[in-house]
Order: structure tokens, then sequence, then C-alpha cells
């Protein structure tokens, strides 16, 4: 059983991870209904949080139905991210995740994110704060190192832990590789069977397959895998693993009206949450990756991305349903 603190996940948990503009509420539903063990907000910036910026503290939203659930927070400045997690625990996650991984330019060159793998001192230095600031499990997701000369994550993720850190998710490249080339998970596996480590050590890129799930599993025996981009359109990819690594079998893939509800669940949450205009808008992002690789559908897709009005949207999708179904 993994376990994060008193947190009990199963015996190879499958996390969401926290995607900017992706992993917000409706969609982080669609992943908990089919399989996430743990999912983590879009990351929430420590500074927006402190200004009380609408965006980020809209982020704070969570719900019963996603726990366990954690909040990820970025952020430079020791003192912001300290207050940011006061702020952070007042809406009761279960766990709160520091995010040191994001390569996104804006983000990392101002030594959040990714960024701070240039001075690991200040990371420990930040972390150790960070937890001595509240009561719930801090976790960490970060990458290998900031480029191919600097990959100490063996020791950085022994450092994490001594300053109390209750797991860590470890993304498969530098940050200079942002999401190009191949993750690699053997300095991965070296973290979790580095025999100093008790914590869980999660592994992240390219599990896009219930093969590559298990691939890793048995070579690398990591506690388990986060999932990203694999699940953008496809949240059927949880259940998919885990059918798969109890049956040996792969599941059958969604219908096209399988896929169809799906995205009616999704638009329906999305605008229940942001409001139509928003609601609506945000989806347009969603439609590419649901009916992805369907023939004959450009039309469809060219239609939903341009309607902005709920009741349009689902007219559209009816139609798509009689085309491709009825």
């Amino acid at each position: 059983m993994v376990k994060i603190a008193n947190i009990e996940l199963g015996e190879f948990p499958l996390l969401l991870a926290p995607m900017e503009d992706v992993s917000d509420p409706p969609f982080r539903a669609l992943c908990k209904e089919n399989g996430a063990d743990l999912m983590f907000t879009e990351f929430i910036s420590s500074e927006g949080l402190i200004r009380d910026a609408i965006k980020s503290v809209q982020k704070l939203d969570i719900f019963e139905l996603e726990r366990p659930i954690g909040i990820q927070i970025f952020g430079n400045d020791i003192e912001s991210m300290k207050l940011a997690t006061e702020m952070t625990s007042s809406a009761l996650p279960d766990i709160i995740d520091i995010n040191y991984g994001c390569p996104v330019k804006k983000v990392a060159c101002k030594g959040s994110g990714a960024g701070i793998l240039q001075d690991i001192p200040k990371m420990v230095a930040m972390t150790a704060a960070i937890v001595k600031s509240t009561n719930i499990p801090i976790t960490v997701k970060t990458r290998l190192g900031w480029d191919e000369n600097s990959k100490y994550i063996v020791e950085v993720a022994e450092r994490l832990q001594d300053v109390g850190i209750k797991a860590i998710s470890i993304h498969g490249r530098t940050r200079k590789q942002m999401y190009k080339g191949s993750a690699d998970w053997t300095l991965i596996g070296e973290v979790k069977n580095n025999p100093r480590m008790h914590i869980p050590v999660f592994g992240n890129g390219d599990i896009d397959t219930p093969e590559k799930a298990v691939e890793v599993r048995n070579k690398y025996g990591v506690d388990g895998v986060m999932i990203g981009r694999a699940s953008i359109g496809y949240p059927w990819i949880f259940n998919e693993i885990k059918h798969f690594m109890n049956t040996g079998e792969h599941l059958a893939k969604p219908s096209m009206l399988h896929r169809i509800n799906a995205v009616r669940k999704h638009l329906e949450m999305s605008v229940k949450w942001k409001g139509e205009t928003l609601g609506v808008l945000e989806m347009r992002r969603h439609y590419g990756n649901y009916f992805k690789s369907i023939p004959n559908f450009k039309e469809h897709r060219v239609k939903l991305v341009t309607l902005d009005d709920f009741a349009g949207v689902y007219e559209a999708l009816d139609e798509i349903q009689k085309a491709f179904v009825e």
C-alpha cells in the first residue's frame, strides 16, 4: 500500500499531473470518475494568491468528490511561498505540492518552477520553510535538473526528504529539454532505489499506454506514475492502465458515444463552474483531443471551436451523434 503521510493510495497509484489551463475541477472530475487515484490542481502563483488575484484564488476550489486532492503552488520568494502555503491550507486540501518543474520561460526564468533547479540550496531552504508552515503533507514535483550538466536529482530528492516532504514526483527530462525527446527514467529509478529514500517516488513522462506503465513499474520500481498529456481528452487512460495491470488485457477503446457523452459532461461542468462565456470558450482546447483520429471529423471540430454559446455547442454535439452514432 502506497501512502503519502497517512493518505492511502492503493498498490500502484495513478496520479493526474497538474497542468496549467487543463486540470481544473471539471477535467479532474472526469479523471477521477475514470480511475485517477490522486489529482493535483493547476499550479497557483504564490504572488497571485497574496495579491488576491481572482484567477489564482479560484484555483483553490476543490470538491469532496475529488479527494484525495493536492493543491500545487509555485513562486521564487520564500516568504511569499510560506504565506501562500498558509492561505492554501485554509482551503483544506489533502496535500500541498510545490512546483519545481514547470519549464515555461515566464516561470522558470524568474527562478520559479524548474528555475529553482539552478539554486539547490534555495530549493531546500524554501521546502523546509513550507513544511514548517503547515500541518498538511507537502510533496514536490520536479525535473532531473536544469540541463544535461546538472542532473542532481538523486541528491536533491534525499535533501528534500530530509527537510520533510512526504512524496516526490519526478519528470524524466531537464528544464532545457522542455517536452522534447524521450523522458529518461533511469535517474528516476536511481532515486527510487536509493536505500536512503523511504518516501514514495512517482515517475512522470511519456506514460501514454498501459504497457509503458507496466514497464516502468517493473523496470524501475517506482511507487506509481503521474500522467499528464496522455489524459487530455482521454480520461479513460487511468482505468485502461488499471485493467491491463490486473488482467493483462486491454479494455475496449471508448466508443464515439462515450466520447460525445464525456464532452457533454465536461462542458456542463465547465459552464457550471466558470459561467457560460468562459466555460464554453475554455472547452475549445479539449475538442481536438476528445475526437482525435476520428475520420471525417474536421468540419465538426471547426464548428465546435467557433461556437460561443452553450446551446449551440450542445446542438452541435447532437448533430455529431446523429452523424457518427445513430
